[in-house]
Order: C-alpha cells, then structure tokens, then sequence
C-alpha cells in the first residue's frame, strides 16, 4: 500500500541540480454549473458536486422540509463580492454580483460553450481606492471526503473507489491542492475589458495563513493568461536549504482558493467594472513523496486520520452556523412587494392614474 513520507520538496528530486515541478488545476469555474436542487421552477439551483448540507448545524426547531432546503455549494450565482467599507452604498452592494457567464459556441478558446465565471462589481465615481474581494460562499474544506450527490443535493456514501483515490471532495479543480510545497507560479485564465484595474489571487495554506499574488492589471482586450512567478523560487537544489522531517505522522500540506481581489485606483475610472474568470492553476513543488513502505504505518496508528478528522468536523461546524444564520436572515424577508389595496378597484371615487406621485424615499 502506498503510503506518504516525509522529504521537503527541496531534498526529494536531484536531476541534473534541478527540483521538477508539477502543475495543477487550484479551480476551474466551467465545472460549477448547477445541476442539482432543483427550484419551485424546476431550474437547478446548486453544483452537484460542491453541494453542502448545513442542516447538521441546524437546531430542533426546523421542520425538515425547511433542512431540506439548507443547501448552498460553488453554482456561480452563489459566489459573493465583497465591497471595501468606504465603497459599500446600497446601490453597489445590490448590484454587485455574480453570474455563469455563457461563452459563445464559435468561439476560439478550448471552453467555447461553457460557462465561466461573471462579475460586476459597481466602485465609486468619485476619487476613491477601493478594493473588491470575489469570495466563494463558504470556506472551502480541505477534508471533505469524496462522494456524489444526488438529484436533490444529498451525499451518497463513498464508494470504495472513491475512498481507494486517497481524494477529498474539492480536489482536481474545486478549490483544493493537496501535497504542495513551494509555489513557483500561479496563473490565472481571464478575459479582459480594458479596465486598468489590478487583480490579485487569494490563497491560503493549511496552517490558515492568507496570502494575496499580484497578478498584473487587466487594462486589455480579449482572453489573457495571467502569470506570476516566485521571485523567491530557487531552482538549483544546491543553493537551497534543505530540511530533513520524520517521516510518519505528517498530514498533507495543502493550498486553498479564498478567491480573487479586484483593486480600483483613486486616479481611475469608478463606476461599473466587468470582469471574466476561466480558471486559476498553479506550478508547484511537491511537499511529500509517495513510495511503498514495508509497513502501512497509518492502517496500523492512524494518526493523521484522527486529526484530519478532527479538523473536518471543525471546518464543518464553523460552515454550518455561518450558513444557518444565512438562512434565518433570508427567512425574515418581505416577501410582498405591493400593499393590499383600501380600495375599490375601478371605483369613480378613485383619482387618475396620472394625477399624482408617488414619493421615493430619498
């Protein structure tokens, strides 16, 4: 059985005096479409497979038609921005938003046909810095076992393939990277509006330390591939500091999409940004090696299974209160729109139509 063990990417791989890397998808947003969860319209409203339920989070007081409907996942419409303070007005925070963005079937890229990730975001006209953060809707788990969900947005049990791929659920372009190293590269697959607003990607590893990579401005037209590269990278092994760790228990170090940020100078137009995202992949160092061990050191002390444990259920509960209240919020809305006339409709007593205003609160 394979098991992990525990060289830092730096002393794993000596060819020729350089460390290979490998590269991999962190998230790709052509694969969000809803498909699940379907609405009173019968319009899917969730991504099947980042489909989470909150209901285990939920009190007794639910009825369980009202748990069934405690679903959120990564469906592109369920993605938020976040205004910096100073550019929250009403107007920019209801109409900044985020949408599946349809590209055209004839056009030139590989993605022609699918959906890719939409975003307006409304800055300030006056002369202002402003930021905005393009966040999913939860905190995405780094634990979450692999299974499918079905139709109505519940987990099946894994299968034992499922649990034989040694995958988590947000892996292969959903949010999650596991056994990284260095970073050496990020890049980022977006279609520009000639906007001169800079982009930044977000990312977190496994200890929850953020960090934000400057990805260049997007002041062009047209589908671009944006790159940064390390500037701390060292290719050749013997200019690096290797460190040696046991080998058993060590988890998987990991990286994680937060999201993106979109930066507004004060010296720039305000007003209306649009903005398109394909996908965000990375170039990294593997943290880990893999290799055959005389004995399954994990089946045998299961260390590193207790506390990912531990760790899901942490992700989990702090998930599921945040969505709870999300929904209880929603709950309280007004659902009316009109009020219910004193009236009689058509009556002669009425005043025209036209012989008044009604007054906007200003």
């Amino acid at each position: 059985m394979k098991k992990t063990f525990g060289l830092i990417a730096a002393a794993m791989l000596l060819v020729g005096g350089v460390a290979f890397a490998d590269e991999a998808m962190l998230i790709d947003f052509t694969q969000l479409d809803a498909d699940c969860c379907a609405d009173d319209n019968g319009n899917a409203t969730q991504n099947s497979r980042t489909v989470m339920d909150y209901s285990v989070s939920a009190g007794a007081t639910f009825t369980e038609d009202q748990k069934g409907l405690m679903k959120t996942s990564l469906a592109l419409p369920e993605w938020e921005v976040k205004l910096n303070s100073s550019a929250k007005t009403v107007s920019s925070l209801a109409d900044s938003t985020v949408v599946a963005a349809p590209v055209k079937g004839e056009a030139d890229v590989p993605f022609a046909g699918k959906n890719v990730m939409g975003v307006r975001i409304v800055f300030p006209t006056w002369n202002s810095n402003a930021n905005a953060r393009i966040e999913p809707p939860f905190d995405i788990p780094a634990y979450e076992p692999l299974a499918q969900a079905d139709e109505n947005g519940t987990r099946q049990e894994p299968t034992d393939e499922e649990k034989a791929s040694g995958k988590t659920l947000f892996e292969d372009g959903f949010g999650i990277v596991k056994n990284v190293g260095t970073v050496k590269a990020i890049s980022v697959t977006t279609m520009g509006m000639n906007y001169p607003h800079g982009l930044y990607v977000l990312m977190s590893d496994n200890d929850g330390v953020e960090r934000r990579y400057f990805m260049g401005y997007l002041g062009f037209d047209g589908w671009k591939e944006l790159r940064w590269n390390n500037p701390q990278y060292i290719s050749e092994i013997r200019n690096r500091e290797i460190r040696v760790y046991p080998i058993y228990p060590r988890g998987l170090p990991f990286v994680k999409f937060e999201g993106f940020q979109i930066t507004r100078d004060a010296a720039h137009i305000g007003g209306d940004f649009i903005g398109y995202f394909k996908d965000v992949k990375i170039i990294y160092d593997k943290a880990l090696l893999t290799s055959d061990r005389d004995i399954a050191d994990e089946d045998l002390w299961g260390i590193i299974g207790k506390k990912e444990k531990a760790r899901q259920n942490a992700e989990m509960q702090k998930f599921g209160n945040k969505q709870v209240n999300r929904y209880l919020e929603k709950a309280k809305l007004a659902s009316e729109d009109e009020f219910t006339s004193s009236l009689n409709e058509g009556s002669g007593s009425n005043a025209q139509s036209n012989g008044g205003q009604s007054a906007d609160a200003k």
